[in-house]
C-alpha cells in the first residue's frame, strides 16, 4: 500500500485509514511493532515469548481498531495498554513474577525518591530490588514506566487513561509503600 510520508507521521490519519481498510493496519504494525516488542521484552525477558505476546497484542489492536476513540492521549498509549494487558495475561497464566530490568543509575534515582541516603551501598540497592519484587504486577509496571523507562507522569496518565494527578498519586503511593517497608526493616 502506497501512502504519503505525511500520513505515516499522523497516527490519527493512519487509524482512520485502518478503520476503513484492515490492510492499512500494516502501516501501524510497521510503525509500532519494534517499540511494542521492546516494551514487552523488557517485562518477559524472553525473545520468543515477547514476540508471541507482541503479535497477539497487534492482532487484538487490528481486530479492535474500529473501537478506538481519540480521547486526547497518543494512539501509542492504546497500543501499549493492549500489550501490557497481554503481558499481564501471560504472567497470570504462568503465575510468574514480573521481571523488571534495572540499571544501577536508575536504582540510585529511585533510592533518592524513597529518601534512602546511601545510594552507593550495594546492600541497600539489593534491599530495594527485593522490595520491588514484592510489588503487585500493576505496581511494578507503574514503577517500571516511571523510573526505568523514564515515562513522564503525563505519559503514564495516557497509558492508563487516567489524569496526570492520578498517575502522580499512584507513583507516590507505591514509593510510600516502599519507604514504609524500608523503615520497618
Amino acid at each position: 500500500m502506497k501512502v504519503s510520508p505525511e500520513i505515516l507521521k499522523d497516527d490519527q490519519r493512519l487509524v482512520e485509514l485502518a478503520k476503513r481498510d484492515r490492510n492499512a493496519f500494516a502501516l501501524i504494525y510497521e510503525k509500532y511493532f519494534e517499540r511494542i516488542y521492546l516494551f514487552v521484552y523488557k517485562r518477559v525477558q524472553d525473545e520468543a515469548k515477547a514476540g508471541d505476546i507482541c503479535q497477539e497484542a497487534m492482532l487484538k489492536a487490528m481486530f479492535n481498531i474500529h473501537k478506538y476513540e481519540n480521547r486526547g492521549a497518543p494512539f501509542s498509549s492504546w497500543l501499549y495498554r493492549i500489550a501490557s494487558n497481554e503481558a499481564n495475561l501471560y504472567f497470570r497464566k504462568l503465575k510468574k513474577e514480573v521481571k523488571i530490568e534495572v540499571s544501577e543509575k536508575d536504582i540510585q534515582v529511585m533510592m533518592r525518591e524513597v529518601s534512602i541516603n546511601d545510594v552507593d551501598n550495594m546492600n541497600e540497592q539489593e534491599k530495594l530490588v527485593k522490595a520491588l519484587n514484592n510489588l503487585t504486577p500493576e505496581q511494578a509496571e507503574i514503577i517500571d514506566l516511571r523510573f526505568f523507562m523514564h515515562y513522564s507522569f503525563k505519559a503514564i496518565a495516557d497509558f492508563y487513561s487516567i489524569t496526570e494527578a492520578s498517575a502522580k498519586m499512584r507513583v507516590y503511593r507505591i514509593l510510600e509503600k516502599l519507604k514504609k517497608g524500608w523503615t520497618s526493616k
